[in-house]
């Protein structure tokens, strides 16, 4: 008597699929729901990974939108330390979906960011993204006047693209217990003072989280109906963790969270979909082989292979015709290519300097 599993083809069996292949020929993970072609503008935001997709996509000949470019006077070392193309506007890292939902919402006008500033000897600190402006600002009003041209740069690059790329870094957070805002990273230790009677921890569970992406994409459908939204979830674990717990768990439980809501949200929205570069990176299958020495930083040659995975999945889907690779972005500037770690901009980072 037949049944299902007779007619499955060797990608849906473990052992034709993975334990009888070399890592480096396990592929077809992912089936693209949509062209990403090399005229589709395309907008990158979110955590530290989410910076290998735009190099990527620059060094291939993709029109990646870079809707922040800064001053042509700026050199390619200003232009980083600013953090001008780093994503495709100058919010920094947005490493979770409440910061992208702060973000739009201040964008389109659902609310308004609060006056909060943090001041350091003299100079102003955003909360919101205290490491874009290297020593601070002279003044809030000039602090106020930067964000108001990012959060135009954020009307204009989701206006404009045709796909938006989101990595999902982080579950855990920092909040204003007064407005319930939260900060780019802990008070204190990229900037400003942390006081435990204003700041609190938060660790988002599956319910805020599929709730703030959901309001971010409502947000983000109405402001251009013909959006896509590729998610990703970045396989780089931890810094440092405040819940309480062993670091490995807790990265392990963030991960895992984050995945689970992007492929709910993939399966449930048309114009959503999901790319694997987490498990590319992380799963036992793959050997660890991606990951240098302190098991937290993606390789080169990781990265490279995960990019080629997804070239190559989309090339199936979608064949387009083989050009050299040459640089195509919309503004001066746009994203350094030399895809070295020490290049990747990761606010997170700084938490490395309080480990004993």
């Amino acid at each position: 008597m037949s049944h299902p599993y007779e007619s499955l083809p060797a990608d849906r069996f473990w052992r034709t699929a993975v334990a009888e292949r070399s890592p480096f020929e396990i592929s077809g993970l992912w089936t693209p729901k949509f062209e990403i072609g090399k005229r589709s503008r395309i907008v990158t935001a979110g955590s530290c990974f989410a910076q290998h997709f735009s190099r990527a996509l620059v060094v291939r000949g993709y029109k990646w939108l870079d809707c922040e470019p800064g001053p042509r006077a700026l050199t390619p070392e200003q232009r980083r330390d600013y953090h001008y193309g780093t994503f495709s506007f100058r919010t920094g890292n947005i490493y979770t979906p409440r910061m992208l939902r702060q973000w739009l919402e201040w964008a389109f006008g659902g609310s308004e960011p609060p006056p909060e500033v943090w001041e350091v000897d003299g100079r102003f600190f955003d909360p919101f993204r205290p490491a874009v402006e290297p020593g601070g600002f002279v003044s809030p009003d000039e602090l106020s006047a930067s964000r108001a041209v990012t959060l135009a740069a954020i009307r204009a690059a989701v206006q404009k693209a045709n796909v938006l790329v989101f990595t999902l870094g982080l579950t855990e957070s920092w909040q204003s217990r007064a407005t319930g805002h939260e900060y780019a990273i802990c008070p204190g230790t990229a900037a400003g003072r942390f006081d435990p009677e204003v700041h609190q921890f938060f660790n988002h569970d599956h319910r805020t989280l599929m709730q703030d992406m959901s309001v971010a994409l409502r947000i983000l459908f109405r402001a251009n109906r013909g959006l896509r939204v590729l998610l990703t979830v970045s396989p780089v674990p931890l810094t440092a963790t405040a819940s309480g717990r062993h670091v490995l768990l807790a990265s392990s439980h963030s991960k895992a969270l984050l995945r689970v809501v992007a492929g709910q949200l993939a399966q449930d929205h048309a114009a959503v979909d999901y790319f694997p570069s987490y498990e590319i990176i992380t799963h036992p299958a793959f050997r660890g082989m991606f990951f240098a020495p302190n098991m937290r930083s993606v390789t080169q040659t990781g990265v490279d292979f995960v990019m080629a995975n997804f070239f190559r999945d989309q090339s199936a889907a979608h064949p387009q015709p083989v050009r050299a690779p040459v640089a195509a972005r919309e503004t001066e500037g746009g994203p350094a290519t030399d895809e070295t770690e020490a290049e990747i901009r990761c606010e997170e980072e700084i938490l490395n300097a309080f480990s004993r």
